[in-house]
């Protein structure tokens, strides 16, 4: 093998490494993860969201996106453009966010979510989650099936 194609053939070898070391950086539903943490993995990861590799925070939310949810606003590369835009960009690399339990029962959760912008404006969701039942690998995880449009609370002064 000539030196130029084995440096192509070495080069491969690590981009792909290092891109499967990537993705194992998000987590995946699982039966043991209580609601108030699916959305918090949702909120950290778009707090962050080119940390791991560029549009890790989105594609960790869709993740976490109850199948039905994902119908409406998917496939991935159109859930990105709809985070990207308008109604939810502000979610982008937030300065910070706090999660309050509005209600639950046994097969679902609301919480208020406030985030602190990069522009440094609040704005109010209501973010949804619920225990998938269905026969399959979400079979009991819970997914997020809900987020409001955001409100705007005003500026940080």
């Amino acid at each position: 093998m000539s030196k130029k194609l084995q440096s192509i053939f070495n080069f491969l070898i690590i981009f792909f490494i290092s891109i499967s070391f990537s993705k194992a950086e998000l987590i995946n539903p699982k039966s043991d993860i209580k609601p108030s943490e699916v959305v918090k993995i949702q909120l950290l990861g778009l707090q962050k969201n080119d940390n791991d590799f560029k549009d890790s925070g989105i594609e960790q939310t869709w993740n976490f996106a109850h199948p039905n949810n994902k119908k409406n606003t998917g496939p991935f590369p159109k859930f990105k453009i709809m985070i990207k835009g308008n109604s939810y960009k502000m979610l982008l690399n937030h300065l910070s966010h706090t999660i309050t339990k509005l209600g639950s029962g046994d097969k679902w959760a609301k919480f208020e979510v406030v985030i602190l912008d990069k522009e440094k404006i609040y704005h109010k969701f209501n973010w949804q989650v619920e225990k998938y039942t269905m026969e399959g690998p979400l079979k009991d995880c819970w997914l997020t099936t809900i987020v409001s449009n955001p409100i705007p609370l005003g500026s940080l002064i």
